[in-house]
């Protein structure tokens, strides 16, 4: 069922709980993570980030997402994730997604605000949940970089909670992405996390705090922070490295060459359990990546959810 972010947050509250919040540049990762939530029981989100644009259109996915969303059995919020600018935010909350987040973290703090009062301002005509950002985590949703903690990584600026205060205030946003320690993309090394951060910020703004970098944070920090009051969870990266790992290992067993009817083709193979050659079909890829990050969702699903405390 297609929900709001908001109406999303107000269940975690109740539970104490965080929503993972999924980036889901292709089909295949809308059915995994989707799968994993109504395996589980629990609401989640769905989100295309700006920067994947190139990888996949909006005009493309975002139907999709939405159709997908409407037909599934738990709630699920449909987001667009480090939306750069307002003109692509209205493209789509004009398609009927239900919740946004327009980053302006890396621009001065007025302009940032202003900015982001229109995109609430535009939201609120249409019933949809707006998520915001002070503070910068470094490096952006492709995670390219190599920053794991604070002193490699100049670009990562912790949240000011006084500052995040104010910028709630002139805003009227519904939730706030909070930098205290982790970053896009993978962890070359352990992150170092102030959860004091987020206590201050949760007690000054009195909203959910938003943790962008789940992947790759362990299970004990992650449900710490929990406490501490983050209840949505962006995660991605380790989600969509482990279908490519798998996909990768199938495929290293080789190839040889096929003729065919006097055509000629290469046969790639893979090895099943009883050593026979099993010829690889696209479909063949399209499952064996599924159904390994379906499953790595459910394990991080299950930690948002509090559902395996530490």
């Amino acid at each position: 069922m297609l929900v709001t972010l908001k109406e999303i947050l107000e269940i975690c509250e109740v539970r104490k709980c965080a929503v993972g919040s999924f980036n889901t540049p292709n089909l295949e990762s809308i059915m995994a993570v989707i799968s994993a939530a109504e395996e589980l029981g629990v609401p989640v989100i769905i989100q295309h980030a700006q920067v994947h644009e190139e990888m996949m259109p909006l005009a493309t996915i975002g139907p999709i997402m939405l159709e997908l969303a409407r037909q599934a059995k738990v709630p699920v919020a449909v987001h667009i994730d480090h939306g750069e600018t307002v003109e692509y935010i209205y493209r789509a909350l004009d398609m009927g997604f239900t919740s946004v987040m327009y980053d302006g973290s890396t621009l001065p703090f007025e302009e940032n605000a202003a900015n982001t009062r229109l995109v609430v301002s535009l939201a609120k005509k249409r019933g949809a949940s707006v998520e915001a950002e002070i503070g910068s985590m470094g490096k952006r949703e492709t995670g390219i970089g190599s920053a794991g903690e604070v002193g490699k990584d100049p670009e990562k600026i912790y949240t000011d909670p006084d500052q995040a205060k104010r910028f709630v205030e002139l805003t009227g946003i519904d939730a706030l992405a909070c930098s205290f320690g982790t970053t896009h993309g993978v962890y070359i090394s352990k992150p170092k996390l102030d959860f004091s951060v987020v206590e201050k910020v949760r007690e000054k703004t009195g909203l959910p705090v938003v943790m962008h970098g789940g992947s790759g944070v362990s299970d004990e920090d992650i449900q710490t922070a929990i406490r501490k009051g983050v209840r949505k969870i962006n995660y991605y990266t380790y989600m969509a490295l482990a279908g490519g790992k798998t996909v990768a290992q199938q495929f290293q067993t080789g190839s040889e060459p096929l003729e065919k009817d006097g055509k000629k083709y290469t046969l790639y193979y893979s090895i099943v359990e009883d050593e026979k050659k099993s010829p690889v079909m696209y479909h063949d890829i399209v499952q064996w990546g599924t159904q390994v990050m379906k499953e790595n969702c459910k394990k991080a699903m299950a930690t948002f959810a509090m559902l395996n405390q530490k």
